[in-house]
């Protein structure tokens, strides 16, 4: 078996890999998911590689809960993001640096602190709201409308089933 991988390998046929040739990967949804994903965040930092949250993620999802929710936490954005603290930390600080959010230390705590967008913060949340949608809509367009809201309820409750589980 070793000695067949090894013949295509170097006959260069592993260079026109057809799906059935993926190994236990075919049947397993991750992959799928993570393949998409992958194209789907290549297309985004595509068409926004001109704006400030271009390149990396969390950058946008982070800016448009600010937007949305003025005087968030750091730990609500972590936990709607299903990321750890550290790493929305870094977006935070990136976001302050680049003028886009600015930080308040809440009234009533005096070590918590909201978040806040900033006019240039606030106008670049709205471009981008209108990016995303663009994107989602043109890259799932050859996806008949009945599938693509299945798609979206699917990842939507595995999304929640998430949250829940880890709020326990």
């Amino acid at each position: 078996m070793d000695d067949m991988k090894s013949a295509k390998a170097t006959n260069g046929s592993l260079a026109s890999l057809a799906v059935d040739d993926l190994d236990c990967l075919e049947d397993l949804i991750s992959f799928y998911v993570r393949s998409a994903n992958y194209a789907l965040s290549a297309d985004l930092d595509a068409r926004l590689a001109h704006l400030e949250v271009a390149r990396g993620t969390g950058k946008i999802t982070t800016l448009l809960l600010i937007d949305s929710h003025p005087g968030i936490r750091a730990s609500a954005i972590a936990e709607a993001t299903l990321r750890d603290r550290p790493s929305i930390s870094r977006i935070i600080t990136q976001l302050i640096r680049n003028e886009l959010i600015t930080k308040r230390e809440t009234a009533d705590e005096r070590r918590a602190f909201g978040l806040y967008i900033t006019s240039s913060g606030h106008a670049l949340a709205e471009k981008v709201r209108g990016i995303v949608k663009a994107q989602s809509t043109d890259f799932f367009a050859h996806v008949p409308q009945q599938d693509r809201d299945a798609l979206l309820r699917i990842t939507r409750d595995i999304y929640r089933r998430i949250r829940e589980e880890r709020t326990k």
